[in-house]
């Protein structure tokens, strides 16, 4: 009987068990696991007025190859992200290639964003 009692507290688990050690060496515990900022409300509101306003821009200054490879390697509108090489299998260009029109793509944003503000 005690064995089967035991047996039913076996799964538990308590969020102040040791689950190891940071690179500092300071124990780790589930409870620090699972323990998460809360954001701000306005920064919530922020980020995603952000959001949309990139990607009207990345519809408005981008070209069709370059929109489709950000699109790609950021993982936005339902693409998964991927690497450059990855795109570049899919589109049959060299991955030194993605890269170029990503920084150039990046660019382009990064002007239409200063320009706005």
């Amino acid at each position: 009987m005690y064995f089967r009692s035991r047996k039913k507290l076996s799964r538990e688990v308590s969020i102040f068990e040791p689950m190891g050690t940071d690179k500092e060496g300071n124990e780790i515990n589930l409870l620090d696991m699972i323990e998460a900022e809360q954001r701000d409300f306005a920064e919530l509101v922020q980020l995603n007025e952000d959001t949309k306003r990139l990607e009207n821009l990345i519809d408005q200054v981008l070209e069709p190859r370059e929109k489709e490879i950000l699109l790609m390697r950021y993982g936005l509108r339902g693409y998964r992200e991927l690497t450059q090489r990855e795109i570049g299998d899919k589109l049959k260009i060299s991955r030194s290639y993605i890269s170029r029109i990503e920084k150039r793509s990046l660019e382009k944003l990064r002007l239409a964003i200063s320009k706005k503000n």
